[in-house]
Parts: structure tokens; sequence; C-alpha cells
């Protein structure tokens, strides 16, 4: 109640803003540039800037894995042009004459996993989509606690500069992996050569202390707004798809980072301050015993790590599932299939995913009956997932499909999102997982759910939701441009790499598999190890075919072709709204009086009928029977 009417009292002080559209000019100074884009607790302006913030990381930590590729493709050849520049910023111990070292490609791997999920995908997915999103479809006038909101995004932002800042200290950035495994990341990056703080490893760690005090913060930021805030009417089975999909996002992150959180600073106080909670006794380095007290448990991190890392895989697919079901509604133009049924299983997920964390772990030998609780469970969690791509699938039947450049996104999830996840189900054995783990299987796997998967359903909402934003909409030809060699380069990426890891092939080889017999091995005409060059050149191509998108995007905030405030014809709060949202939002408070999808409803002159429209006494009968030719 406190927080409600806190948000009241702040709008109602800022309403006499001439920014915000109040006539009192001569009263009041328009806030400031930075006041008003830069430090704003504005749940749209902060949207947007995390939205920005996390594309270009995105894009950067994209680039990462382009150089990856040419290692993998021409291991030890001189990467053109980017390998002497990379020389000149990094030094030799990046590139040596222009071709990569295996530290630097370490680094790349490490780097490319945490900046696409942690600084790219979550940022943009829940804190972009969600800040944005989430206040104008529940018809709230902001976010529940907006100073909060925006030191959300601060932590965030340098967060992300300290974790770019580590490419520049001596030593280059962290190599010990995505997963910063101990003992390894204890000990790399010390010693009388490095300095205590700014080496790679460290300046991770604090990074990443950043980042997920922003998930905190968010998530806290967001439960309480979804309970408090929503408008007169608007009960809890009205709630569009996507914001419960927020919700559940909210308490994965609230309930499954405070543990990696605590790990990171015993991580951190293992490299500065001579403790070992993850180092063990009796470890020796470069032939020399360690001079530690030890007794710290390598596994302990392990656990810590995924008891987030499960969770964290739905903390990126379920906004994106949120988004598709935005978006197969309006372009349908018919009710999602099993609203309720969807909301069920997303709830079941959400917990489900709190106690499959250690099918990571199968290589760790833990006991039978362990092994079949978690393979259990796994087999369970992927019930909901199956509903949920079901009623999608469903949906789309006997629907008036227009294929608009978001359902070309949202449409693609459903496959892309279902090849991911029925290839996991081999994993969720611990028999085939130790034949896989660790492989390119697991790559391919993993990237299908979240790069056709989750980034697909974030272009798809970029499209969408852009002219709500703007007031203006991103043009057709160049996302269906965007669209259709994205896709054709997603599949020419990760299909062969299946076959790669079936073949065997470790997933963290610096030289491509060359040297390895059982990459020599050819499966559909080639050796696992040339399979690398056509990948390669598909993950470069799908970089090109990004070009159009970023123009796209950034031409249309100016120029693009002005719309109204509904220019989708949806039936949700937000498009009730004018476009682009004022401060506060809506021109007067939306009370809801029926449920977010009510396309075509029989009888009635349009096919879309919004949430604010008061219903007829009439409109629940069923139609009357229609008289035939004979009488």
């Amino acid at each position: 109640m406190d927080a409600s009417s806190s948000v009241s009292t702040q709008h109602h002080h800022d309403a006499h803003s001439p920014a915000h559209g109040s006539g009192a000019a001569g009263d009041h100074h328009e806030l400031p540039f930075w006041r008003k884009y830069i430090i704003s607790t504005d749940h749209k302006v902060i949207g947007i800037q995390y939205g920005i913030s996390g594309l270009i990381f995105l894009f950067f930590g994209f680039c990462l894995m382009m150089l990856m590729r040419w290692q993998l493709a021409f291991p030890g050849q001189r990467l053109p042009i980017v390998g002497k520049m990379i020389e000149n910023v990094l030094g030799p111990g990046a590139m040596a004459n222009g071709v990569m070292t295996p530290e630097f490609y370490n680094s790349l791997g490490a780097m490319h996993g945490t900046i696409m999920i942690f600084l790219g995908i979550v940022p943009v997915a829940f804190a972009a989509f969600g800040n944005f999103v989430v206040p104008l479809q529940i018809g709230a006038p902001d976010m529940t606690f907006p100073k909060i909101n925006m030191a959300s995004y601060q932590a965030f932002f340098v967060g992300g500069l300290i974790m770019l800042l580590s490419f520049f200290v001596p030593g280059g950035a962290a190599k010990g992996g995505w997963t910063s495994y101990t003992p390894l990341s204890d000990i790399a990056d010390k010693g009388p050569t490095y300095h205590l703080i700014f080496n790679g490893q460290t300046l991770w760690l604090i990074a990443f202390i950043l980042l997920i005090t922003s998930s905190l913060l968010g998530a806290v930021n967001f439960i309480a707004t979804i309970i408090q805030l929503r408008a007169k009417g608007m009960t809890w089975m009205r709630l569009p798809f996507f914001v419960w999909a927020q919700f559940v996002t909210a308490f994965l992150l609230l309930l499954a980072f405070p543990p990696l959180e605590s790990a990171i600073v015993m991580q951190l106080m293992d490299r500065v301050a001579g403790t070992s909670f993850f180092l063990p006794s009796g470890l020796v380095v470069n032939g020399a015993a360690v001079s530690i007290s030890g007794g710290g448990s390598p596994l302990l991190w392990q656990h810590l790590f995924w008891f987030l890392g499960h969770p964290e895989v739905y903390v990126l697919i379920l906004p994106g599932m949120g988004i598709v079901a935005e978006i197969l509604a309006n372009n349908t133009r018919k009710p999602l299939w099993g609203y309720k049924s969807l909301v069920l299983s997303v709830l079941v997920l959400g917990f489900l995913s709190f106690i499959v964390w250690a099918h990571h772990m199968w290589l760790t030998g833990m006991g039978t009956a362990v092994s079949a609780f978690f393979q259990t469970t796994t087999m369970i969690i992927s019930i909901p997932s199956v509903i949920i791509l079901s009623a999608f699938f469903i949906s789309l039947w006997g629907g008036s499909i227009r294929f608009t450049v978001p359902m070309l996104f949202a449409t693609a999830f459903l496959p892309m999102f279902g090849i991911g996840g029925l290839t996991g189900i081999p994993l969720a054995f611990n028999t085939a997982d130790l034949y896989l783990h660790d492989t390119y299987y697991v790559i391919a796997h993993f990237h299908y759910i979240v790069a056709p998967g989750t980034i697909f359903a974030l272009f798809g909402g970029i499209y969408y939701w852009f002219p709500k934003a703007t007031g203006r909409k991103m043009s057709d030809f160049w996302g269906k441009v965007h669209f259709w060699p994205s896709l054709i380069c997603m599949n020419a990426i990760f299909l062969p790499m299946f076959l790669q890891g079936m073949l065997g092939m470790h997933r963290r080889w610096y030289d491509g598999g060359q040297g390895w017999n059982l990459a020599a091995e050819k499966v559909w005409g080639l050796s696992g190890f040339h399979w690398n060059t056509p990948i390669s050149i598909a993950a470069w191509v799908m970089g090109l075919a990004q070009i159009p998108f970023i123009i796209n995007f950034f031409w249309s905030i100016r120029h693009g072709e002005k719309v109204d405030d509904n220019p989708w014809e949806a039936t949700t709060l937000e498009w009730t709204a004018p476009s682009p949202p004022p401060h506060g939002n809506f021109v007067a408070a939306p009370v809801v009086y029926r449920g977010p999808y009510e396309y075509s409803l029989p009888g009635r002159a349009k096919d879309y009928t919004m949430q604010t429209e008061p219903v007829q006494p009439n409109e629940r009968k069923a139609p009357e029977p229609t008289m035939s030719l004979g009488h």
C-alpha cells in the first residue's frame, strides 16, 4: 500500500513539469538532458537504456564469437586486418603477429558466454522489455520504486564497464570459462606479475557482483509492481501472459542469485584475502605445493553456480515465451489457446527449475540415488515446457494469420525452441551425458534454446513494441532482410554442432580438433574438424545480417513511418496509452473489464476488443441461429 501511494505522490508532483505535457510552462523548467535520459527514474527511459545497452553488449559478445570461429576454422593462421588491430590494442599476449594465442582464445570463450547471457540477453529480455512493457500492460504509472530502478541500471552499466575493462589489464580478461570453475579460477592470473585487483579473473568477479546486485534490485521492483500497482479491474487472470512470465522470472532471480553472489564473494576472498573456501588441501601448481590453509571444496562452487545456472536458463527463456505469446495472439487474431494452463505451466516451470541443477554435474560422481532424483526431475520439467509450446502451436490453428515481421520471428521461435528442448533430453540421463558432456552437442542444444529461441523472441518484441516506444514503425522490408538470413544461418551454425558433438569433439579445443583422431572421422561428407569452416562462414554471414537491423532500428527512431497509438490493433492496456507514452503513461487511469486476448468476438464490428471496453449486457449470449435458405 505504501509503495503505490509513494508512486502516485511522485507522479502528482512531477506532473506539473512542462516536459510532461503540463500547461504551466512559465512556472517550471524542463528537466535537463542528463536528468531526463541519463539518470532518469522513468521506467520507459530505463527500459530503453537497458535495451540499447544490452543490444550493444549482445553484438560485442557476438563479435567475440566471430573471432573464435576464425581460430576454429583456420587454427594458427593470421587473422586478416583485425588480428593486427587487436595486437596493437591488447598486445602480443592476445595476438602474436596476427595469430591468436591460446590464452586469448580462452578469454574469448569465457567473455563471450558471460557477456551474451549476463550483459546481453538478461538485460534485454528481463530488464528492458520488463521495464518498458510491464507497467504499461498492468496500467501502472511507473515502477513501485523508481529510484531503485535507476540504481539497478547504474549497477548493471558499471558492472559492464568493469567487465570490458578486464580486456585491457595485464594478462587480459578472465580465462576460467563463463562458469569460473575452481580451483582454476582461484589460482589463475595470480603471482608476482599480476596486480592483486586489476587482473582479469578478479575484475570478472567484481563486475559480476554488480550485475547480480542489479538483477536483484530489478527483481524486487518487478514483484512489488505487479502485486501492488495493477489497474482497477486487472485481476490475476486478466494479466497478459507476458506479465506472468516476467513475474515468475523475477522470483527466479530473487531466489537463485543470492547463493551465487555469496559464492562469488567467497571466490573473491580466495583470490585477494588468502581464504580457501574452494581450494582443497594438497594443491600443487607448476610442481610446487600451494601455501594455503586448504580444506575447501571445488564441488561447492559448482553446486552454488548451477543452483543459479539452471534457473538462469528459464530467466532467459520465460520472457521470450511471454513476448511470443503476445505476438501470436495479435497476429492470429484469436485468443491464446489454454491461457490458464499456460499460467499454471509457467508457475510449475519456475518451481521445478530449482530442483534440477545437478544434471549439469553428472561427471562429479554422484551416487545412484541422487542421480536418479535429478534425472527424474529433469524429465518432469520438460512437461510444462511441452505444454507451453503445444499451446502456442494450437493457437495457430484456425487463425487468420498475419505474417508481420514480429510474427516471422515468433513463429520461427517455435520449432527452434522445440529442437533445443528435445535435444536436451539425452543430456538428462547420466549414461548419455558421460559421453556428450562438454562436447559441441551441449553447445548446439543450449544455443538452439537461447539463440534462435530467446534472441528471435527478443527481435520479434523489438519490432512489435517499437511503435509504442517511438510512435514510428520499423521498415517491414528490412525486417524481412534481417529475418531470413538470420534464420538460415542460425541453423547452418548450430545443426552441424550436433554432429561434431556426437563425434566427441570437445567444446574447448583451441585448435578446432585438428590434432585429435576422433575429429578426423567423417559425418555427412566432412570430418568433424572440417565442419568448422562452413559453421564459421555461416557465423560471419549472420554477423552481416544484423547490419540491416542496426540501421533499421536507429534510422526508424527519427524517420520511420508514423503510426497511431494501436498500429497492430491489439487488445492489451499498453496500446491505450499514447505513443510514445508520457510521464505517468496514461491520460486517464485505465479500468479493466475483460481478459487480455479478446480477439474475433462474435457479433462485433471489429476483430479486436480492448481490455478497457466495458462488457455489454448481451455480449456473452450465444449468437442467434441463422435462417437456412429452405425457410
